[in-house]
């Protein structure tokens, strides 16, 4: 084989591989395109006034979510102008001065948006907001805690019959997308002392088959689908250095309809984002 032959056949070879690398960098933008990956991002901020004051915007930035979701903010309207370029906000207040709360930032403009759930039982400690949007529900909840003596558990066991059927009516709709801090430990991975722990709010029987109830009833819990021998935890209680111990609970969720789990891409739990006592979790979601 003479050289101009030989150098030939090199050309031909290089030009090959541009052509294809060209074409597979179309194809991948074209999937992209034609398959787009919606990122969500929950957090329960404990004070978001206090939260703000501890990097809350620049994580706001960095997670960098398509709909941002918030429980236990704490605030009344107007105690604290917090925008985004590119987001829409919604505010749901309890009536009860500084205490639960929730919000939702999205770059999504949505189709219809509910606060609570239709209840007037539940529905004065802004608690719940729901996002219409054009192919699922995405419900944002701050679930009562039972609190210390279980002083709560009765009412606590209603709204878990209440809000289910809640969620039941929207998945006759279309898919639900539910997130939040949900005040349960499902499962005795989800909490580093199981043992010392139960019965303790956050962890009764009650509510651990409460959760169960919801999850049989044609819901997934994303991250233990995904994960489910992994130990990551979403809270920590300020005492004891619980968190440098990482002695925590997951009690924050992104939980589906079943039908969405084949586009559910991951699941994660951002424990190295400081600012409450919670760090956020996350769903990646192919549309």
């Amino acid at each position: 084989m003479n050289n101009k032959k030989v150098q030939f056949l090199a050309i031909k070879g290089i030009f090959s591989s541009i052509y294809f690398g060209i074409f597979k960098e179309i194809m991948y933008f074209c999937s992209q395109e034609n398959y787009p990956i919606m990122k969500f991002i929950s957090w329960n901020v404990n004070g978001l006034r206090a939260c703000e004051g501890k990097g809350f915007s620049e994580s706001f930035k960095l997670l960098d979510a398509d709909f941002f979701c918030l429980q236990e903010t704490k605030m009344q309207a107007g105690q604290l102008d917090l925008q985004f370029e590119g987001y829409k906000s919604f505010w749901n207040y309890a009536d009860k001065k500084g205490y639960s709360g929730t919000a939702i930032f999205t770059r999504h403009e949505p189709l219809n948006v509910t606060y609570g759930i239709g209840i007037d039982e539940h529905d004065h400690e802004g608690r719940v907001i729901t996002l219409e949007m054009p192919d699922f529900y995405l419900v944002c909840c701050y679930t009562p805690n039972s609190q210390d003596g279980l002083k709560r558990l009765d009412y606590r066991m209603t709204w878990e019959d209440d809000f289910r059927q809640y969620l039941l009516s929207l998945d006759q709709q279309k898919p639900v997308i539910l997130c939040g801090d949900l005040n349960v430990a499902h499962e005795e991975i989800d909490l580093k002392n199981p043992k010392t722990n139960r019965m303790n709010a956050g962890f009764t029987d009650q509510e651990r088959q409460k959760f169960t109830t919801l999850l049989n009833s044609g819901f997934i819990d994303t991250f233990r689908a995904l994960y489910p021998e992994q130990v990551t935890y979403s809270w920590w209680s300020y005492r004891f250095q619980a968190r440098q111990k990482n002695a925590g609970w997951r009690i924050d969720y992104f939980v589906t309809s079943q039908r969405l789990q084949p586009q559910i891409q991951d699941a994660k739990i951002h424990t190295d984002i400081l600012g409450s006592d919670h760090c956020p979790v996350e769903l990646l979601l192919k549309a």
